[in-house]
């Protein structure tokens, strides 16, 4: 029953009664059921939009036009702790003859070109990078090693642009905490990777008290949190390498089928 305000005015409180036709009452009805699912919706939705801004703004800035020496100098030195211990990081990836590797973050082509040794020429490395400058001499120094299986990929703020299915092992070192859009880019990381594939992150140890002033300011998440987000974007931590680097930690992961967000 509808009741409407009188003709003409008069008491709000008084009204004619209308009973609706059955017809007209069950529009009433769906159409409030379709508000609440549509206000339900909007607020699943919510997430998803919180996704579309920067985690750390600017924190890319340095790479839109790098001189490459002037990294080079940071990158492959023996005080940066992943140049020291390249060759036991190199072991526990666990490589083999025809695998197809992704270098995500590449720089300055490091790991990338052990991974081409590694691999063999029935394998294949991709180096990806947002920064043309890396993959411009990436492709350099590649040709000059004559490493054949090595590819450059130029990647954005939302996705490696690698291509679905295309490799076995992703490798992330000192380079999640570049992710501006971690959720966006883990999930062209899950769509990349085969059916069983691999996931390495290497990055800073974030601890209040412990960790150095740099790696505070710097660095956006500690381990706990970047697990998190890697296990809500579709994989399963299946191993952590211990004991081996003291300002980094080491975790490997597991694309789970179907379970990209």
């Amino acid at each position: 029953t509808l009741t409407l305000p009188p003709k003409g005015g008069g008491d709000k409180k008084l009204g004619r009664s209308l009973a609706l036709p059955r017809a007209s009452s069950e529009i009433i009805l769906v159409t409030r059921i379709r508000v609440i699912l549509l206000a339900g919706l909007c607020v699943g939705l919510a997430p998803l939009a919180a996704q579309e801004k920067s985690v750390k703004p600017g924190i890319n800035d340095p790479f839109k036009d790098p001189d490459v020496k002037e990294f080079q100098g940071k990158f492959e030195v023996e005080s940066r702790e992943v140049y020291a211990k390249r060759t036991a990081i190199l072991k526990h990836c666990m490589l083999k003859p025809g695998m197809a590797v992704a270098d995500v973050g590449a720089g300055t082509g490091l790991f990338t070109r052990l991974f081409a040794a590694e691999v063999g020429n029935k394998g294949k490395v991709y180096a990806v990078d947002i920064a043309k400058n890396f993959l411009n001499y990436i492709d350099k120094t590649a040709k000059k090693q004559k490493l054949a299986n090595v590819e450059t990929v130029l990647c954005t703020a939302t996705s490696t642009e690698l291509k679905p299915n295309s490799v076995d092992l992703v490798y992330v070192c000192d380079t999640y905490h570049h992710f501006e859009f971690p959720s966006r880019t883990l999930a062209s990381i899950h769509k990349a990777l085969k059916p069983g594939g691999q996931l390495i992150v290497i990055d800073f140890e974030r601890i209040p008290g412990k960790s150095r002033e740099w790696i505070l300011g710097h660095v956006r998440a500690g381990q706990e949190l970047v697990e998190k987000e890697i296990t809500q974007a579709g994989f399963k931590k299946t191993g952590e390498v211990k004991d081996l680097l003291a300002e980094n930690y080491f975790v490997r992961f597991e694309k789970v089928e179907g379970g990209s967000k």
